[in-house]
């Protein structure tokens, strides 16, 4: 049952071309600039040299890939110039494309012995963490699974108050003890209760305070060691939850929660509204964490699960 958590999203599926439409329209305006940036770079060019090759670096650092993977990509187009002995600027577009999903990596499999499979979720507050946990929970009970919440950011009474909007919207229990309450204590009951209801899947909400990260990495240590009290390999995923319209703010917050907890999976928000989609690239690599969720649109089914080669195509696909 536990293998729907991911299942859900498989690309066997009806919806999958659906999910792709979706994905490349929320991702024109990455795209827009992008492609407009390239094209403009090669008018008039013939054969990828070191001109283009510096053109081309400028481009993906401005579309925020983020300089260290640009300068992999970099390496790698250089790598198949001089392997494929000629190669033209027109193929340029097709090897970026091979070369960033070749980069890129997949998401881990998932548990599938693992009842209640835990997922902590952290992340900056405003970047649409716990919306995405609210759609997490609709998409998973949608397959078939039961869900709960555990409200565990009780440093915001807005952030109890938003999760319980979603419980109640999406028709799953929630674990709270309100503002003020210590989020490991919230994070224990939360298990403990979705263990002796027999939930399939327990989702906890954390704080997302970055001002003193020697304060964060405590607080989410003492989170995991207690759900490891009521399940001892939990949580079986730490996914952190980035607003793709921030940019390069998005990677910063990503080196400090990786610095923190052992980050096992991204979710990107608001892809949808940004042409910086480019930073889905160098987040993913720079920190060797697969992107698991894309945030396209507002309403309660516009998340995806991430699929590098449909992104990578979407990103570039030409009208």
């Amino acid at each position: 049952m536990i293998m729907a958590l991911f299942g859900l999203f498989g690309k066997d599926r009806p919806q999958a071309s659906a999910d792709r439409a979706a994905l490349s329209a929320g991702l024109e305006r990455s795209r827009g600039g992008l492609l407009g940036k390239l094209g403009r770079m090669l008018v008039g060019r013939t054969t990828v040299d070191d001109a283009v090759l510096d053109d081309l670096e400028e481009v993906l650092v401005s579309s925020d890939v983020g300089v260290d993977t640009t300068l992999s990509i970099i390496r790698r187009v250089q790598e198949r110039v001089a392997r494929d002995k000629y190669v033209g600027a027109a193929e340029l577009d097709r090897i970026l494309r091979e070369e960033i999903i070749d980069l890129m990596k997949d998401p881990p499999p998932v548990r599938t012995d693992a009842k209640p499979y835990v997922i902590m979720v952290v992340g900056v507050n405003g970047v649409g963490k716990t919306t995405t946990i609210g759609k997490l929970a609709h998409r998973l009970k949608k397959s078939g699974l039961s869900v709960m919440l555990g409200a565990a950011d009780t440093f915001r009474a807005a952030a109890v108050d938003q999760l319980r909007i979603w419980s109640e919207r999406v028709g799953v229990p929630m674990v709270s003890q309100g503002m003020g309450a210590d989020p490991a204590a919230v994070a224990y009951d939360a298990v403990e209760s979705a263990k002796a209801r027999g939930a399939d899947v327990v989702i906890i909400d954390t704080a997302g305070r970055l001002h003193n990260k020697v304060n964060l990495m405590h607080e989410l240590t003492k989170v995991r060691n207690v759900m490891r009290k009521v399940v001892p390999d939990a949580p079986h995923e730490v996914l952190l939850v980035l607003d793709a319209s921030t940019g390069q703010n998005a990677m910063e917050q990503a080196r400090q929660f990786t610095k923190a907890t052992d980050v096992t999976a991204l979710a990107l928000t608001k892809i949808d509204g940004t042409a910086k989609g480019g930073v889905a690239i160098g987040i993913s690599h720079e920190f060797q964490v697969p992107i698991r969720y894309l945030g396209i649109g507002e309403g309660i089914d516009d998340l995806q699960e991430f699929d590098r080669r449909t992104f990578v195509e979407g990103l570039f696909a030409r009208e």
